[in-house]
């Protein structure tokens, strides 16, 4: 079987296991953070277990483009760029933000992470270096590229800003869970996730591909059953939680 073969194999057995995930997500949470509980094994601190989840992304990425046969096609470059930029930032400077003190996170929950980001970033490592369509420099002005670009700045800068409201909000209540209440926490229960799902949509748009669409299902398949456990545990614990704030995106869901 050709590589190109296997390729295609496991990118679409990859996406359809997206959905099976998706459904499990909402009656079993990931252990970590707030949703965290014994009984999964060997356990390590927060900052180690993030740096073990994003590394994978950023540094199969670039393997897959010093093992490119072609030239690199300047959208290809940029949409590199941007990826790369994002899991640097995810990998070494967002772990530097948790408390040490913050609970400790199952080394099989990071293990899971840093295999899925190490499958995603070869798909698309791959497409874009590889076996994708080579894109001319007009490409870096077409609607598709210019509005997932700009629908990347804004779902990171949204999930950054959302990062640093809770951050703070914790902080400031001596490290206790709170209710926050600025920035779209008014309206929703996780906008830092809402972000997340922003940025790899755009990247889905920039990118124009199977692999981008891919992985915009993965994070939707991740991260909306993320939200609803969230929003149900905060309507546990708080019993002054408001109402109307939504779990995921203002005023629908």
């Amino acid at each position: 079987m050709t590589e190109r073969a296997l390729f295609d194999w496991l990118l679409w057995g990859w996406t359809a296991l997206a959905v099976v995930v998706f459904i499990a997500l909402f009656f079993v949470s990931a252990p970590y953070g707030r949703h965290s509980r014994p009984g999964w094994g060997p356990s390590v601190p927060p900052r180690l277990g993030w740096f073990l989840m994003e590394t994978p992304s950023w540094v199969v990425l670039t393997a897959c483009l010093l093992a490119r046969s072609r030239p690199v096609d300047p959208a290809a470059g940029a949409l590199y760029a941007v990826w790369v930029a994002h899991y640097v930032y995810r990998s070494m400077i967002y772990p530097l933000t948790i408390d040490p003190a913050s609970r400790r996170m199952p080394l099989a929950v990071a293990v899971m992470g840093g295999g899925f980001n190490l499958v995603n970033a070869y798909l698309n490592g791959r497409w874009l270096f590889e076996f994708g369509p080579v894109r001319p420099v007009e490409w870096l002005w077409s609607a598709p590229f210019v509005a997932g670009i700009a629908l990347m700045v804004l779902g990171f800068a949204l999930g950054v800003w959302s990062d640093r409201i809770l951050r703070q909000a914790r902080a400031a209540s001596g490290g206790r869970y709170v209710v926050p209440s600025r920035g779209l926490y008014s309206l929703v229960s996780c906008p830092n996730y809402l972000g997340e799902i922003l940025e790899w949509a755009g990247f889905a748009f920039a990118a124009w591909s199977l692999p981008g669409l891919s992985f915009a299902l993965w994070t939707v398949a991740n991260l909306a059953p993320r939200a609803a456990s969230h929003h149900r545990w905060y309507r546990a614990t708080f019993a002054e939680y408001p109402a109307n704030r939504r779990r995921l995106v203002p005023f629908v869901l």
